[in-house]
């Protein structure tokens, strides 16, 4: 199957940067999705990290601008805050402008304590999210998550963090751990970190399957460099491969843009990384509609 040019995202990418601040610029996106195929089994949605400069409604405005309605929510600023009260006006705001939160976190476990572990699955509980990606919880807090899990039937997605995280630096070392537990325990594939612990990230795709539970996507010019982040689509991230795998392995969830580098400034970068992806999808045959 013929794959679309190097020239062509770069090129539709500059002019989706060029109109990030303009409000005609959905319509460059229902362009995208014009030239028909199959409905995309890739559903591509966004970090609220990648936003954490800037407040909940300056998000759901640039999630307009990109057509993107999934989010995996972080309490940072007053994306998704844990007071119950601040909580459900942020629900409240994104079920107005069509935004579905389809995961939280990341959260941290680390008390080995009911009480502790009990306030993050009700905040997730509140938020009507079935998905918690969990960062580099401590190992004996596992089994105790675990009830939390079977009780209230809320997925734990472990992050893999790399070559510094001396327990989750691979998908495939979540998986050690989780292997014998519910299936409901399972992790979050963070491609970057994964390809920077020397794992072949579509390996851990196929590895992983049903304990699949989220997806962080971002690109690298260099696979041993965190440093190295780039808009996707710029590095060495085999980004069709990745959703090719996804595909195989009829992942259900989402496939969350985690852009960790222009803080201050983010959409441009943002706006290119969409813009290659949709370009893939529909390379592959499908509609690339998030």
């Amino acid at each position: 199957m013929k794959t679309i040019s190097r020239r062509t995202f770069v090129r539709s990418s500059a002019l989706l940067a060029a109109a990030s601040t303009l409000p005609i610029r959905q319509p460059a996106f229902a362009e995208l999705t014009e030239a028909g195929g199959a409905p995309s089994p890739i559903r591509l949605g966004v970090a609220s990290y990648t936003f954490r400069n800037f407040q909940r409604a300056q998000m759901i405005t640039w999630m307009k601008q990109l057509n993107i309605t999934g989010l995996n929510a972080k309490d940072t600023k007053d994306h998704l805050p844990m007071d119950p009260t601040a909580e459900a006006q942020a629900v409240s705001d994104y079920e107005a402008n069509g935004i579905h939160l389809h995961a939280v976190g990341a959260i941290y476990f680390q008390k080995d304590d009911d009480d502790d572990i009990r306030a993050k699955f009700e905040y997730c509980k509140r938020a009507g999210v079935k998905v918690i990606v969990a960062g580099d919880p401590a190992p004996a807090t596992l089994p105790r998550v675990e009830k939390f899990v079977k009780e209230y039937d809320i997925k734990i997605a472990i992050h893999n963090h790399g070559p510094e995280d001396k327990i989750f630096p691979s998908p495939l070392d979540v998986l050690k751990f989780v292997k014998s537990m519910d299936p409901r325990m399972g992790c979050c594939i963070d491609v970057g970190h994964c390809m920077r612990a020397g794992t072949d990230v579509v390996e851990a795709i196929h590895a992983a399957g049903p304990r699949l539970f989220n997806m962080h996507i971002k690109d690298l010019t260099n696979f041993t460099s965190k440093e190295s982040q780039v808009a996707v689509g710029e590095g060495k991230m085999p980004i069709r491969q990745i959703f090719e795998a996804l595909t195989r392995i009829k992942y259900p969830g989402w496939v969350d843009l985690e852009y960790e580098i222009h803080a201050d400034d983010p959409m441009p970068g943002v706006t290119e990384s969409f813009a290659y992806m949709r370009g893939v999808l529909s390379g592959m045959g499908y509609n690339p509609r998030a």
